[in-house]
């Protein structure tokens, strides 16, 4: 049997699909895990839904709550965002695509170019009626100043992350990116993602489709488990330094 080693060792174009397990040692919770988001608390997923959040004014102040108190304004990288970096430097990257909207790989020193955020950022908020992008940072001082659901100063209309929540369409630019990415590496890293959220997970499909191997690095089963040719179950601030060094 092929070992994790063996397979990173090996490999000169690495592919990499990262999810909310890369940060929890950063001490950014996930969403599925027995101390996430949504485990804890069902009825925040509400806030991720975006007929819920344009309908339910309510939603949206619960929203920019969740936001004004999120981690992710002081979280640090950990090993597992540093390694990546490593591999960057080595040459052996082909693109690294995340789940995550909290902006650690670039905070780690991971080149923005090479960086494929699917589901969008937390460090930015649009408007939904004219589409301006401005800084999260300007619109937090606007909630500790006590506003609790800043609308567009230039038209008027309601402002959210430059998340993608639930109804929203991915960047169809960035979903390229991350798929041309999968296709010219010769093995595919999927780093702490439950791997059910497409069409993220739909990479490994390419991946698997075109005999690139698919290595898993994640404490709990997924559905590609099986077809993965290794495992991974340590923690990745562990694991993956110690794979990539």
């Amino acid at each position: 049997m092929t070992t994790a080693e063996e397979l990173v060792s090996k490999a000169e174009r690495i592919a990499v699909l990262t999810g909310a397990g890369i940060s929890t040692a950063s001490g950014i919770p996930d969403f599925r895990g027995p101390q996430g988001v949504w485990t804890k608390n069902p009825e925040a997923q509400a806030m991720f839904d975006i007929d819920s959040y344009v309908v339910s004014r309510a939603v949206r102040v619960e929203a920019w709550k969740f936001r004004l108190a999120a981690p992710a304004w002081t979280a640090e990288p950990n090993a597992g965002h540093l390694a990546l970096v490593d591999l960057e430097r080595q040459g052996r990257l082909t693109g690294l695509t995340t789940q995550n909207v909290d902006g650690l790989h670039q905070k780690a020193g991971s080149s923005p170019g090479l960086v494929h955020e699917l589901h969008g950022t937390v460090r930015s908020v649009d408007c939904l009626s004219c589409g301006r992008r401005i800084p999260m940072a300007d619109v937090l001082r606007r909630l500790e100043a006590g506003e609790e659901d800043p609308a567009c100063e230039v038209c008027g209309g309601i402002l959210k992350s430059a998340t993608v929540s639930f109804g929203q369409s991915l960047d169809q630019t960035v979903l390229d990116a991350a798929v041309a990415a999968t296709r010219s590496a010769d093995l595919f890293l999927a780093i702490g993602t439950s791997l059910q959220v497409y069409p993220a997970a739909g990479l490994c499909d390419i991946a698997l489709t075109a005999g690139i191997p698919l290595l898993i690095l994640n404490a709990d089963p997924t559905p590609y488990d099986e077809e993965a040719t290794a495992l991974v179950p340590d923690p990745i601030e562990i694991a993956l330094p110690a794979l990539i060094s």
